[in-house]
């Protein structure tokens, strides 16, 4: 059977007062992890809530354990590449 990486993010946006302004710093995040990851990823959660986003991530491959040091690296990177907006909690997991 072939394992599926999935990632999820919990953000903290601080800073935000509304949906559009929480829209304009999620997009480019989604569209970077795609980008440099060839990640499919999605908002998945906390859709209405202005200061928060549940992000989800999806990889498929061959190898389980490679999958999971490349979802380690997602994070890493996240967290270096933007600082404004606050990792507060992340899972990974190999099914």
């Amino acid at each position: 059977m072939t394992p599926i990486g999935l990632l999820t993010l919990t953000l903290q946006i601080p800073g935000c007062t509304s949906l559009k302004q929480k829209r304009s710093r999620v997009k480019p995040f989604l569209t970077r992890l795609h980008r440099e990851f060839n990640l499919s990823v999605a908002e998945a959660g906390a859709l209405d809530s202005w200061g928060e986003s549940i992000v989800v991530g999806v990889m498929i491959g061959n190898n389980g354990s490679f999958m999971m040091s490349e979802l380690e690296k997602v994070v890493r990177f996240c967290s270096k590449a933007f600082p404004d907006l606050e990792i507060i909690d992340h899972r990974i997991e190999i099914i």
